[in-house]
């Protein structure tokens, strides 16, 4: 069976997009179909194909399953604020219930395991009364989460979890991503959260020079998500 998750961050450059494409190459080196999805992407450059986004270019690039850019990103945004803002300024309307009809669509495609990668945190706003976080809802699949390991990160993590549950969804699994290495008692806070989110840790991830989708992927355990291969 085709295993669908919704990747979300404890903030904005938490290492979504990083972990996201070590998690696709890791899918792929093991011999899965992997598809990757950026619904919605605020921050994007005009090239001569039109906007594009460097995060779900990454995504593209990563899985095993090639799909037109349009396709992986749907909705990309010029300017790199709040995607609502960014909507409003060019006088364009996000709707969860049009980004879920376009990840149906990218997901007819065969494939074994499919990350949809959210945008900025838990809570992004898409309108001034829907969040991106209605997204994983409507397709009814469950979330992993990344955690951007720096100080605040333990009540940043249990609070995103928290609402995750909140919205009735089932949290599969978090990665610990190290942003600030000489943080004070690092390990001692990747400790508190294993012993306090309710999920199987599948990876911690050292600060990496070049962080790549090929660096990322063997801190990457995909084990504890139980994929099969079709």
């Amino acid at each position: 069976m085709k295993q669908v998750y919704f990747v979300t961050g404890t903030d904005t450059d938490a290492g979504k997009t990083a972990v996201t494409a070590g998690m696709l190459h890791q899918g792929a080196a093991s011999g899965l179909r992997t598809l990757g999805l950026k619904p919605v992407a605020a921050g994007c450059e005009m090239t001569p194909d039109g906007l594009r986004n460097s995060d779900a270019l990454r995504l593209q690039e990563s899985a095993s399953v090639k799909l037109p850019y349009q396709q992986v990103n749907p909705v990309a945004l010029a300017e790199p604020i709040a995607p609502h803002i960014a909507a409003q300024r060019e006088d364009r309307r996000l709707s969860a219930d049009r980004l879920a009809a376009f990840c149906r669509g990218a997901m007819m495609q065969p494939a074994d395991l499919v990350l949809i990668e959210g945008a900025g945190g838990w809570r992004v706003p898409l309108s001034p009364s829907e969040s991106l976080s209605r997204l994983p809802q409507l397709l009814e699949v469950p979330v992993i989460l990344v955690v951007g390991i720096k100080l605040g990160c333990i009540s940043h993590a249990l609070l995103t979890a928290e609402a995750i549950h909140r919205d009735g969804l089932h949290l599969a699994g978090w990665v610990a991503n190290v942003l600030d290495p000489h943080m004070p008692v690092l390990e001692e806070n990747i400790d508190t959260l294993r012993n306090s989110l309710r999920a199987p840790l599948l990876g911690v991830v050292p600060r990496l020079e070049p962080c790549t989708a090929e660096t990322v992927a063997p801190y990457i355990d995909l084990k504890h998500l139980q994929l099969h291969k079709k």
